[in-house]
């Protein structure tokens, strides 16, 4: 049921074209982050020999700065539209990205300034990503069909790992023999047409006359309006549900490489193969959901927190798996194996978390969904940037502790398999929302089936 009281229920329903249109926002958004997160990265620690702390602490920052995205959420609610945000976070994540390679490439021979610069850049694009990303989710939520919801979280998610696919390799083709003029020149060009494409593809999702339609709503400070969502019961537990989950998600993604070429000696063009297989995997489990939740649907398959719970208890299950792995290190096919379970399970988890956010996104306080998105959207990023760091700092400290690097690497994987049971139980946990009027039924975890 969309609520009658929000400024966004002038737009119509989005069609599977409008749900693809902004997935190429998400596609475009993967293109310019991934050169941050990987090109940009490997520049500064191979090309400019700087400690791997910096560019990590510049990746911290993308991150970190994405706590605003609530009160990003906040303004397009009171203003009744989301496209501006959506375009005018392109515009700024396009110009962090020329700035961060600008920085880097100026790094080579004024470390202070270009580390200025890059910082500079990394902070915009932190902005970007998080003004347009939560935007983007905050549209599909109010504007998707329920029974469409887990089917458009798999196609956006799809469409921005498509991003993240071909702008790398892509990039890395075009930056051989490396030069810093030639790394602005090919991030210039990624970022350009990246904003784009994201300009072309929200024309016209959203209507002036719509806009207008909806301007009966109620003003309210920023303040106000978090505290009506954080007093929610269910908006709270999915925000905690997110964050540990997403921790347990983010760590493993550091360690799977680095315990394979220790454990089985694998090259590093194998374990590259082997990631290939966790994300092949990731995107079977993505599929999975969208078929059985929004095609066959049904009182089971159509419950979104059983596939939330369901993936997180299989990630737990398929961690421990890669950890007892290690125990034989003669033969990496159970590795590869529980690679791949943990890869379908990430994917499940994933795709049927952003379908039941887009449904406990319109619940509850009306006019909230750009706060609720923006909420859950910090929560992701704050768990995503300390993950990785908490995950290689416990193998550290487990090795000191032990004396062995497999020893270490299971414990650490056991105690991210512990982190997805929680994450699980936290799940279970996340009740129905009060209704906002006598006789209205709300279940946030129902993906209902027919037209």
């Amino acid at each position: 049921m969309r609520d009658a009281l929000s400024p966004f229920t002038s737009y119509p329903l989005l069609t599977w074209a409008g749900i693809a249109r902004l997935g190429l926002v998400q596609t475009s958004l993967g293109a310019i982050v991934v050169l941050m997160t990987a090109t940009i990265n490997r520049v500064m620690v191979v090309e400019l020999a700087l400690p791997a702390v910096i560019p990590g602490l510049l990746v911290a920052l993308f991150h970190g700065v994405q706590i605003m995205r609530p009160a990003w959420g906040h303004k397009s609610d009171v203003g009744g539209r989301r496209a501006p945000w959506i375009v005018g976070g392109m515009a700024a994540l396009a110009l962090g990205g020329v700035l961060a390679a600008a920085g880097a490439a100026l790094a080579g021979t004024s470390m202070f300034e270009g580390l200025a610069v890059a910082a500079l850049g990394f902070l915009l694009v932190g902005c970007g990503a998080g003004a347009a990303g939560t935007n983007v989710l905050a549209t599909l939520a109010a504007r998707v069909a329920p029974k469409r919801r887990a089917a458009a979280a798999t196609l956006v998610w799809v469409m921005m790992i498509v991003g993240f696919a071909v702008t790398a390799p892509l990039a890395g083709h075009f930056l051989d023999p490396y030069s810093g003029s030639r790394l602005i020149a090919v991030t210039s060009v990624v970022c350009v047409s990246a904003f784009a494409l994201a300009c072309l593809a929200v024309a016209g999702v959203e209507t002036r006359s719509a806009a207008r339609a909806g301007d009966g709503r109620r003003p309210s400070s920023f303040r106000a309006a978090f505290g009506e969502v954080w007093a929610e019961p269910a908006a709270r537990r999915f925000t905690i549900f997110i964050f540990v989950s997403m921790l347990a998600y983010s760590a493993q993604e550091l360690l799977v490489e680095p315990f394979a070429g220790l454990a089985f000696g694998l090259t590093p063009g194998v374990t590259t193969k082997l990631a290939g297989l966790q994300h092949g995997g990731t995107l079977l489990g993505m599929i999975v959901v969208a078929i059985g939740a929004s095609a066959i649907g049904g009182p089971r398959l159509g419950n979104l927190k059983f596939w939330i719970v369901g993936g997180c208890l299989a990630a737990s299950t398929a961690l421990v798996l890669v950890a007892a792995a290690g125990l034989v290190p003669s033969d990496a096919g159970p590795l590869r194996a529980a690679v791949f379970v943990l890869g379908v399970s990430n994917g499940v988890y994933a795709a049927s978390a952003i379908g039941a956010m887009m449904g406990l996104a319109g619940r509850g306080a009306e006019g909230r969904e750009g706060v609720r998105m923006g909420l859950w959207g910090a929560a992701q990023a704050l768990a995503l940037g300390a993950g990785g760091l908490i995950g290689a700092a416990l193998v550290d400290i487990a090795r000191w502790a032990l004396g062995s690097p497999l020893a270490a690497y299971g414990v650490v994987f056991v105690i991210e398999a512990i982190a997805f049971v929680a994450a699980a139980l936290l799940a279970l946990r996340i009740e129905r929302q009060a209704p906002r009027s006598p006789g209205e039924v709300v279940e946030f975890e129902s993906a209902p089936t027919g037209a």
